[in-house]
């Protein structure tokens, strides 16, 4: 079980959809991980006939019969984000609600506002199982800051309580982050060791850990580039940390940005 202080109150977007109990099978995954309180959010009004679906997916899931359930009224997105805001909840898990188009998957409405807008934590499932599976390959994108590192650190945590195989690290870098450093005056762009030198530098910055790493730096036009990885790989979970900006923008930045729309595997967006 990873550290309980990671994330105390994860609480799981829930609807009568075919997929409510894969999806909060999911969650209680999650939180046997973290060691953390779950509670329900459900988009609607407490009836008789809400109590006893829930009860019934409790029992099923062997999850305790008494959960706290946040009821809320109005849009998906905005109830949800108002529960998550109110109770102090730490990562909401959400099933991603995804449609197949070509060959990428795009994201749902719901599951778009709750990437862009939520204050904290969120993990999407693209195909939530009642049985569910192991992560066993992993990728995380870092920037180098801070906030990615400690983001690092938590990724570290759940890879191992995974048994994960192998963790990605890689470092995205496009033709248009080379030319904004070159007009900001910067200088060149970096060589492909630079780049894998800082890659490295900062995966060792996150301390010690079991799990195999594997760290790429990845080059490409935009930051798609990402997901034809991730997709490539057969990748089980992408890690994208996201820290707020001094401004409250909430917008991603450009090598992120994708996300949401396209989802290549369940992701976990960490605040």
């Amino acid at each position: 079980m990873i550290e309980p202080s990671t994330y105390r109150s994860i609480a799981v977007a829930s609807t009568f959809s075919p997929r409510f109990k894969q999806v909060l099978a999911e969650a209680k995954r999650i939180r046997d991980r973290f060691g953390s309180q779950l509670s329900l959010v459900y988009v609607g009004e407490c009836t008789s006939e809400t109590t006893k679906k829930f009860s019934e997916a409790l029992a099923e899931l062997k999850l305790p019969p008494d959960p706290v359930i946040h009821y809320q009224q109005g849009d998906p997105a905005e109830a949800i984000l108002k529960a998550a805001s109110e109770n102090d909840v730490d990562l909401i898990v959400a099933g991603a609600l995804e449609k197949e188009l070509v060959l990428h998957q795009f994201l749902g409405n719901v599951a778009r506002r709750l990437v862009r807008d939520a204050n904290c934590s969120v993990m999407l499932f693209t195909r939530p199982d009642a049985e569910p599976k192991p992560l066993r390959q992993i990728v995380f994108i870092a920037d180098y800051s801070d906030h990615s590192r400690e983001a690092l650190k938590k990724t570290f945590q759940l890879a191992l309580a995974e048994g994960c195989e192998c963790l990605y690290v890689i470092s995205v870098v496009t033709t248009f982050d080379q030319a904004r450093a070159s007009l900001q005056g910067h200088g060149e762009a970096k060589t492909d060791e630079a780049e894998e030198e800082a890659l490295e530098k900062f995966v060792l910055s996150a301390g010690a850990t079991e799990v195999p790493i594997d760290a790429r730096c990845i080059r490409g036009n935009t930051g798609f580039v990402a997901a034809d990885f991730v997709q490539a790989i057969k990748a089980d979970l992408l890690v994208v940390p996201l820290s707020a900006s001094a401004d409250g923008d909430r917008t991603l930045p450009g090598n992120t940005a994708w996300i949401l729309d396209v989802i290549p595997c369940n992701l976990w967006v960490i605040r």
